[in-house]
């Protein structure tokens, strides 16, 4: 890609993204639209990061403990799956099931919406189409994404209790107690922060693949395509940054 092409491309992304945060704060406010984007991008979501949650937390809890095992130390096994699912584990997992589910979705619809018109039916009409469909959908990514990492640590852990207590026979009064001991609410913040830092992401460019489509049937299935692979590339890249910086402030 030429350089200026490249450019281009990010001079329209930090204008689009910079118009959609400011039509946050400008009337009217369109509450079911946000409703919807949030069920959407949340509640449909939540089946699938539970389901990704527990067999992490399954799958993380049997390797520990067999590898802890040659050292008679499995009994730290339930502060290690804690601290690696908090701090890492859920964001990024319940950020790349959000893009693949949801993103996904966001782009084609949008899309969609572009090759047929229908986006310039909604400007013809005196109303704003970043307004009317993409800022609902920032909102929701940004506030729904923090909410299912939680619940993706949630299930993770209860995943991995069962393995570990059941399955292989960790005594469960050190598998709690080591928890409580070095899980430190600066771990649950910093994967807050993270998941916080993964919605915007998954909204902003999942928003410019679909908003920016063009070359009908075929530009949708290439923008769907970019915006699954171009959020997963942000979220792991992002993910080191956001690592690296909140590391050296504790």
């Amino acid at each position: 890609m030429p350089p200026i092409d490249l450019l281009d491309r990010l001079g329209r992304f930090i204008l689009l993204t910079s118009q959609t945060v400011v039509w946050l704060f400008r009337p009217p406010y369109r509450f079911s639209q946000f409703l919807a984007s949030m069920e959407f991008i949340g509640v449909q979501s939540t089946f699938i990061v539970a389901l990704t949650g527990t067999f992490s937390g399954m799958v993380l809890a049997l390797q520990t403990v067999n590898s802890l095992r040659t050292f008679s130390a499995e009994g730290v096994v339930g502060s290690i799956v804690a601290l690696s699912l908090t701090r890492e584990i859920s964001p990024v997992f319940a950020a790349l099931m959000v893009s693949a589910r949801a993103g996904s979705a966001m782009a084609a619809e949008l899309g969609n919406m572009r090759v047929t018109e229908q986006i310039d039916a909604i400007v013809t009409m005196a109303v704003s189409p970043i307004q009317y469909l993409l800022t609902p959908r920032l909102v929701a990514c940004v506030l729904m994404v923090p909410l299912l990492c939680i619940l993706y640590t949630c299930v993770g852990m209860a995943g991995a209790w069962s393995v570990a207590v059941y399955g292989l026979a960790v005594d469960p009064g050190i598998f709690l107690s080591n928890i409580d001991k070095y899980l430190l609410p600066e771990d649950f913040w910093m994967g807050e922060i993270k998941a916080v830092c993964f919605g915007f992401l998954i909204s902003t460019i999942s928003c410019y693949q679909g908003f920016y489509t063009k070359g009908g049937a075929r530009g949708v299935g290439i923008a769907t395509t970019r915006a699954v692979v171009y959020t997963a590339v942000a979220i792991l890249v992002a993910n080191y940054i956001i690592t690296s910086l909140l590391t050296n402030v504790r």
